[in-house]
């Protein structure tokens, strides 16, 4: 006979570990999970552009850059979280410690700089809209776990 007893934290010999991950995986991919992962792109590459789109001053050099980068680290997030959603909602916390920071970056980058009103209203909204997605992303993840932990009980 074999042996189905649960061991705490160790998943990885469970006999029906791949329908679990399968059952998560559709979970994940159902159009909540697409429309978060869709807004979080769309984010990154707005991010991304924004410099651009808003006119940043050229004594803002850094905060040009830093939303560059940051944007398309959140546009390569959401991408991971649709390509491959069991791997990379690991990561969904990431998303609001980057908002943080995309809130607090025109006083922390451009120090010495003066940033101008629009440089500050587009990083408090696109860091708030950051850290709502990652919170939702995130809270989508417990919801499924919870659920997932429910059945298999």
């Amino acid at each position: 006979m074999a042996d189905v007893s649960h061991h705490p934290g160790d998943l990885s010999t469970h006999p029906d570990i791949s329908e679990m991950r399968n059952r998560y995986a559709r979970m994940m991919d159902g159009p909540q999970g697409v429309a978060v992962d869709g807004l979080v792109f769309l984010t990154g590459l707005y991010l991304a552009i924004s410099p651009y789109v808003v006119h940043f001053s050229a004594a803002s050099h850094e905060l040009t850059v830093v939303n560059l980068i940051m944007g398309l680290a959140i546009a390569a997030l959401g991408l991971g979280l649709t390509i491959a959603p069991a791997r990379m909602f690991g990561l969904t916390w990431s998303l609001t410690a980057m908002g943080v920071f995309l809130i607090i970056s025109p006083w922390v980058v451009t120090i010495g700089h003066t940033a101008t009103r629009g440089m500050i209203w587009n990083n408090l909204i696109i860091g708030g809209l950051t850290c709502l997605l990652g919170f939702t992303a995130a809270g989508m993840v417990m919801g499924t776990r919870r659920t997932l932990a429910r059945r298999n009980t």
